[in-house]
């Protein structure tokens, strides 16, 4: 014990809120404070993602117009989950369908799926070797239908400001089921500006469409914020497997990477979307690429588990501050 403190909240911990007002009224906040400048806010009421990223004060992720909305007004239409997207630092899409709405194998597939608008089922949070660890249970799962549960393990580092975030995926139902997942991961302002560094040590870039590949000599070049701007994507290959990516903000000595096993998590997908408000950065590892489940199968890429089958996949985040700049 601590001699000199009479609390351990007083350098680091976990505290539970809930919203006040608005469509997220209601909603469980976990807030996590690493004693090193990390803070992370995760929501237990949808899947356990991570809505704030913070690093010595700094905001580091993009929140949508959005802002707070709770799972009860989750609209599973078309394209309409975009209504219920807060974005934050990751929103997970997934584990029937990511991207683009589609039809397949009978099935009408909505944008990105419905994970990220679940409720935990159980969530709790403790502290075990020099880490804060939050554990959640998400079910995806219909009668008649599939049956996936995602558990999701977040440990945050006491000694650096780094995190991993661990989701064991299980097919708890009698069949053959497609997983799709893919960790969409948003940069924003002030982390994200026209002199933002981007590095994406990839093998090869492939530009999504005709739109992107316009462009794709600036994949790594950041913008202003331009009123009419239309999304660029860009796919990323990764020869050795160590996938990779970093962004980097030199006015503000602060630079966030991310590491994952480009085998496992295959399509790595870059939204560069430079608009007023809409001003994100997607640097994001999937198992797939958004271009619909229906695509996924005709290109080989869709994934399956078999009944009690279960599948692993781990992400790694990493934070630099240098308080010394000029």
């Amino acid at each position: 014990m601590n001699p000199y403190i009479g609390h351990s909240s007083q350098l680091y911990g976990i505290e539970e809120h809930r919203i006040i007002g608005g469509k997220g009224d209601g909603m469980r906040l976990y807030e996590i404070n690493n004693g090193k400048g990390l803070e992370i806010v995760v929501s237990p009421d949808r899947n356990g993602d991570i809505t704030r990223l913070r690093v010595g004060g700094i905001n580091l992720s993009y929140m949508s117009p959005c802002g707070y909305v709770s799972s009860a007004y989750y609209d599973a239409l078309g394209s309409n989950w975009l209504k219920s997207f807060t974005a934050g630092f990751l929103t997970t899409c997934g584990l029937n369908s990511v991207g683009t709405p589609c039809k397949d194998d009978g099935e009408e597939l909505p944008l990105h799926g419905t994970i990220a608008n679940q409720p935990c089922d159980r969530s709790y949070y403790y502290e075990e070797d020099g880490k804060l660890i939050v554990k959640t249970e998400t079910s995806d799962e219909v009668i008649f239908g599939r049956k996936l549960r995602l558990a999701r393990t977040l440990e945050v580092s006491l000694e650096d400001n780094s995190f991993q975030i661990e989701d064991r995926i299980y097919n708890t139902g009698d069949r053959k089921e497609p997983i799709e997942i893919l960790y969409h991961m948003n940069m924003g302002y002030p982390l994200l500006d026209e002199e933002s560094i981007v590095t994406i040590p990839s093998s090869e870039v492939i530009a999504r469409d005709d739109h992107a590949k316009e462009d794709i000599a600036n994949w790594a070049k950041m913008e202003k914020p331009q009123a009419g701007y239309v999304e660029r994507c860009y796919y990323h290959k990764f020869a050795d497997g160590k996938g990779a990516a970093s962004i980097s903000q030199p006015k503000l000595g602060v630079t966030l990477s991310i590491e994952f096993d480009a085998n496992e998590l295959d399509g790595f997908v870059e939204w560069k979307m430079m608009g007023v408000r809409d001003y994100v950065l997607g640097l994001e590892c999937g198992n797939c690429l958004p271009d619909g489940r229906d695509i996924m199968r005709k290109t080989g890429m869709l994934k399956f588990l078999e009944p009690g089958e279960e599948k692993v996949y781990r992400v790694k985040v990493g934070l630099s501050v240098n308080f010394s700049r000029p």
